[in-house]
Protein backbone atom coordinates (compact mmCIF):
# COMPACT_ATOMS: atom_id res chain seq x y z
CA UNK A 1 0.00 0.00 0.00
CA UNK A 2 1.62 3.33 -0.96
CA UNK A 3 1.86 5.44 1.75
CA UNK A 4 0.78 8.96 0.08
CA UNK A 5 -2.79 6.18 -0.17
CA UNK A 6 -2.51 5.14 3.26
CA UNK A 7 -4.50 7.37 6.09
CA UNK A 8 -3.49 8.31 9.54
CA UNK A 9 -4.76 5.09 10.76
CA UNK A 10 -3.37 2.46 8.55
CA UNK A 11 0.00 4.47 8.94
CA UNK A 12 -0.04 4.23 13.04
CA UNK A 13 -0.68 0.86 12.34
CA UNK A 14 2.37 -0.25 9.63
CA UNK A 15 4.36 1.59 12.15
CA UNK A 16 3.41 0.01 15.26
CA UNK A 17 3.95 -3.26 12.61
CA UNK A 18 7.21 -2.06 12.25
CA UNK A 19 8.45 -1.97 15.71
CA UNK A 20 7.13 -4.85 16.70
CA UNK A 21 9.14 -6.39 13.80
CA UNK A 22 12.45 -4.51 15.05
CA UNK A 23 12.21 -6.34 18.54
CA UNK A 24 15.64 -6.86 19.78
CA UNK A 25 15.92 -9.39 22.25
CA UNK A 26 19.43 -9.82 24.44
CA UNK A 27 20.91 -12.09 26.73
CA UNK A 28 22.87 -11.25 30.05
CA UNK A 29 25.98 -10.72 28.22
CA UNK A 30 24.76 -8.70 25.24
CA UNK A 31 24.66 -11.83 22.98
CA UNK A 32 21.69 -10.88 20.01
CA UNK A 33 18.68 -14.06 20.48
CA UNK A 34 16.56 -14.77 17.61
CA UNK A 35 12.86 -13.49 18.48
CA UNK A 36 11.34 -17.14 18.33
CA UNK A 37 14.26 -18.73 20.17
CA UNK A 38 13.99 -15.46 22.51
CA UNK A 39 10.32 -16.35 23.39
CA UNK A 40 10.93 -19.78 23.72
CA UNK A 41 13.57 -19.26 26.52
CA UNK A 42 11.59 -16.89 28.15
CA UNK A 43 8.69 -19.42 28.15
CA UNK A 44 10.39 -22.21 29.45
CA UNK A 45 12.13 -20.12 31.94
CA UNK A 46 8.33 -19.30 33.13
CA UNK A 47 6.70 -22.93 32.72
CA UNK A 48 10.20 -24.37 34.92
CA UNK A 49 9.07 -22.14 37.46
CA UNK A 50 5.69 -22.45 37.82
CA UNK A 51 6.81 -26.59 38.10
CA UNK A 52 8.41 -25.57 41.25
CA UNK A 53 5.98 -23.62 42.74
CA UNK A 54 7.83 -20.49 41.79
CA UNK A 55 6.94 -16.16 41.45
CA UNK A 56 6.87 -13.92 38.86
CA UNK A 57 6.90 -10.08 40.27
CA UNK A 58 6.04 -7.58 37.60
CA UNK A 59 7.06 -3.62 38.14
CA UNK A 60 6.34 -0.65 36.08
CA UNK A 61 5.55 2.82 36.41
CA UNK A 62 2.09 4.76 35.10
CA UNK A 63 0.95 2.68 32.10
CA UNK A 64 3.48 -0.16 32.48
CA UNK A 65 2.44 -0.32 36.38
CA UNK A 66 -1.03 -0.79 34.62
CA UNK A 67 0.25 -3.56 32.57
CA UNK A 68 2.11 -5.39 35.27
CA UNK A 69 -0.64 -5.85 37.32
CA UNK A 70 -2.91 -7.22 34.10
CA UNK A 71 -0.31 -9.59 33.30
CA UNK A 72 0.02 -10.46 36.32
CA UNK A 73 -3.78 -11.47 36.59
CA UNK A 74 -3.34 -13.15 33.06
CA UNK A 75 -0.03 -15.42 34.55
CA UNK A 76 -1.83 -16.43 37.32
CA UNK A 77 -5.67 -16.62 35.71
CA UNK A 78 -4.92 -18.11 32.53
CA UNK A 79 -1.26 -19.60 32.68
CA UNK A 80 -1.68 -21.34 36.63
CA UNK A 81 1.64 -19.89 37.58
CA UNK A 82 1.45 -17.84 40.84
CA UNK A 83 2.40 -13.48 40.12
CA UNK A 84 2.14 -10.22 41.83
CA UNK A 85 2.98 -6.58 41.57
CA UNK A 86 3.22 -4.04 44.34
CA UNK A 87 0.79 -1.89 42.80
CA UNK A 88 -0.97 -1.07 46.10
CA UNK A 89 -1.28 2.76 46.82
CA UNK A 90 -0.99 2.16 50.61
CA UNK A 91 2.64 0.21 49.97
CA UNK A 92 3.90 2.41 47.26
CA UNK A 93 3.05 6.11 49.14
CA UNK A 94 4.34 4.66 52.74
CA UNK A 95 7.75 3.46 51.08
CA UNK A 96 7.89 6.61 49.05
CA UNK A 97 7.62 8.25 52.13
CA UNK A 98 9.82 6.47 54.93
CA UNK A 99 12.39 5.36 52.34
CA UNK A 100 12.64 6.84 48.68
CA UNK A 101 10.42 6.65 45.35
CA UNK A 102 13.23 4.48 44.25
CA UNK A 103 12.89 1.60 46.57
CA UNK A 104 9.17 1.32 46.14
CA UNK A 105 10.06 -1.75 44.32
CA UNK A 106 13.77 -2.88 45.47
CA UNK A 107 12.24 -3.36 49.50
CA UNK A 108 9.15 -5.47 48.90
CA UNK A 109 11.53 -7.67 46.17
CA UNK A 110 13.88 -8.03 49.71
CA UNK A 111 11.01 -9.21 51.77
CA UNK A 112 9.56 -11.29 49.14
CA UNK A 113 11.41 -12.57 46.26
CA UNK A 114 13.55 -15.86 46.89
CA UNK A 115 16.35 -17.78 44.66
CA UNK A 116 15.03 -18.32 41.30
CA UNK A 117 11.86 -16.41 41.37
CA UNK A 118 11.50 -14.30 38.36
CA UNK A 119 11.11 -10.07 37.98
CA UNK A 120 9.58 -8.91 34.35
CA UNK A 121 10.11 -5.06 34.77
CA UNK A 122 8.40 -2.92 32.28
CA UNK A 123 9.83 0.60 31.48
CA UNK A 124 9.05 2.42 28.11
CA UNK A 125 12.11 4.76 28.71
CA UNK A 126 14.40 2.14 30.57
CA UNK A 127 15.83 4.41 32.92
CA UNK A 128 13.28 4.70 35.73
CA UNK A 129 16.03 4.91 39.22
CA UNK A 130 13.16 2.60 41.02
CA UNK A 131 13.04 -0.40 38.05
CA UNK A 132 16.52 -0.36 38.11
CA UNK A 133 17.16 -0.27 41.81
CA UNK A 134 14.75 -3.15 41.77
CA UNK A 135 16.33 -5.41 39.07
CA UNK A 136 19.41 -4.92 41.02
CA UNK A 137 18.14 -6.30 43.94
CA UNK A 138 16.31 -8.72 42.33
CA UNK A 139 20.04 -10.04 40.92
CA UNK A 140 20.96 -9.61 44.26
CA UNK A 141 18.59 -12.29 45.59
CA UNK A 142 19.37 -14.91 43.00
CA UNK A 143 16.61 -14.22 40.52
CA UNK A 144 15.68 -14.32 37.11
CA UNK A 145 15.14 -11.14 35.05
CA UNK A 146 13.59 -9.86 32.46
CA UNK A 147 13.59 -6.33 31.05
CA UNK A 148 10.92 -4.66 28.49
CA UNK A 149 11.90 -1.00 27.39
CA UNK A 150 11.98 1.15 24.47
CA UNK A 151 12.80 4.87 23.36
CA UNK A 152 16.72 5.21 23.50
CA UNK A 153 18.87 2.34 21.99
CA UNK A 154 21.28 2.97 25.08
CA UNK A 155 18.49 3.43 28.02
CA UNK A 156 19.87 1.76 31.39
CA UNK A 157 17.74 -1.43 32.16
CA UNK A 158 18.25 -3.50 28.11
CA UNK A 159 21.51 -5.15 28.28
CA UNK A 160 21.10 -5.90 32.40
CA UNK A 161 18.40 -8.70 32.45
CA UNK A 162 19.02 -12.33 31.82
CA UNK A 163 16.50 -11.74 29.07
CA UNK A 164 15.85 -8.50 27.12
CA UNK A 165 13.31 -7.32 25.11
CA UNK A 166 13.50 -4.42 23.60
CA UNK A 167 11.41 -1.97 20.87
CA UNK A 168 12.65 1.35 18.72
CA UNK A 169 9.14 2.98 19.70
CA UNK A 170 10.15 6.80 20.30
CA UNK A 171 6.67 7.42 21.76
CA UNK A 172 4.76 6.10 25.15
CA UNK A 173 1.88 5.03 22.73
CA UNK A 174 3.88 2.90 20.92
CA UNK A 175 6.14 1.47 23.50
CA UNK A 176 3.29 0.70 26.13
CA UNK A 177 1.16 -0.99 22.54
CA UNK A 178 4.33 -2.80 21.93
CA UNK A 179 5.24 -4.25 25.24
CA UNK A 180 1.46 -5.11 26.00
CA UNK A 181 1.69 -6.93 22.55
CA UNK A 182 4.91 -8.70 23.30
CA UNK A 183 3.83 -9.36 27.05
CA UNK A 184 0.15 -10.80 25.70
CA UNK A 185 1.97 -13.09 23.32
CA UNK A 186 4.38 -14.45 25.61
CA UNK A 187 1.38 -15.93 27.69
CA UNK A 188 -0.20 -16.89 24.40
CA UNK A 189 2.78 -19.35 24.03
CA UNK A 190 2.70 -20.62 27.77
CA UNK A 191 -1.51 -21.09 27.66
CA UNK A 192 -0.85 -22.43 24.43
CA UNK A 193 2.25 -25.22 24.96
CA UNK A 194 0.02 -26.44 28.23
Amino acid sequence: MESEMMGRWEKRVYLLAGILANLSITDGTGKNIEKDDGFEIWKGMARQLRAKGRTIFLIGNGASASMASHMATDLSKNAGIRALVFSDSALISALGNDLSFDEIYSEPLNWYMRRNDMLVSISSSGNSPNIIQAIKMGKSLGGKVVTLSAMGEDNAIRGIGDLNFYIPAKTYGMAETGHAAVLHYWIDLLVSSD
